[in-house]
């Protein structure tokens, strides 16, 4: 797995749903891209740009993230996002 340096954060997007609620199939065209993602991997704060950081979300979380955040990477076959935590907006419980 990605071990990520300072305040960034390895997620995961989640998949949309393919189809609404009232049962209407969406093209691929048609979905917004998601913005809820698994966290993977959390690096391990501490000072960045002469701050000390807290890390506030841990593996496993999902949490909310900036539409076009992070920088993508493709991994052992999986796309993955690499972000900072500022980019994330929340958690979801």
């Amino acid at each position: 797995m990605l071990k990520p340096l300072a305040d960034r954060v390895v997620i995961k997007m989640i998949e949309s749903e393919e189809t609404t609620k009232s049962g209407i199939i969406l093209a691929s065209s048609a979905k917004e891209k998601p913005q809820i993602a698994e966290v993977l991997e959390v690096g391990p704060g501490g000072k960045v740009d002469g701050k000390d950081i807290q890390m506030y979300v841990k593996k496993g979380d999902k949490v909310v993230v900036s539409k076009y955040s992070g920088t993508e990477v493709k991994y052992q076959g999986e796309d993955l996002i690499i972000v900072k935590q500022d980019d994330i907006l929340a958690i979801v419980e």
